[in-house]
């Protein structure tokens, strides 16, 4: 029986490597965590093993940006209409520093909550009508 099972045969620690491969990460971000002192971790001789209690709590706790709170309500509550910049860059298929600037000059409104910025799917298509589809219309008129 190797070290790390337990009597029911099932692996109860894992290896930094095993657990950067479970969580989709590098190892370098799961060793990370470990002198962040987020993820419990023991040393045996040569190599660092996790239990794998420990690494689900881990996964739990772990930020997300999808789950971002402020004041006690969700930032990004795609429910009820509300993106991030990125997402907003996503739905309209353009890159997010196009989003940034739009925001910036005033093309695009959104608002700030906390440190993030926060865009009503109102506003994302009323840009998108406004805005780039001018501009693909002017690419078109250029064309013929």
């Amino acid at each position: 029986m190797n070290s790390m099972e337990c009597a029911e045969g099932k692996k109860k620690f894992v290896t930094l490597s095993e657990a950067a491969k479970i969580n989709k990460v590098t190892r370098q971000a799961i060793y990370v965590a470990i002198k962040q002192k987020k993820l419990k971790a023991y040393k045996n001789p040569t190599r660092w093993i996790i239990d794998i209690e420990d690494l689900d709590q881990y996964k739990k706790m772990k930020y997300s940006r999808s789950k971002s709170m402020h004041n006690g309500e969700l930032l990004f509550d795609n429910k009820q209409g509300y993106y991030s910049i990125q997402q907003a860059a996503k739905l309209l298929k353009v890159p997010y520093q196009k989003i940034y600037y739009a925001t910036r000059i005033g093309l695009l409104k959104a608002c700030r909550k906390g440190s993030a910025w926060i865009v009503h799917i109102d506003n994302i298509k009323q840009y998108q009508s406004c805005y780039l589809n001018k501009m693909i219309s002017n690419i078109d008129e250029d064309v013929s």
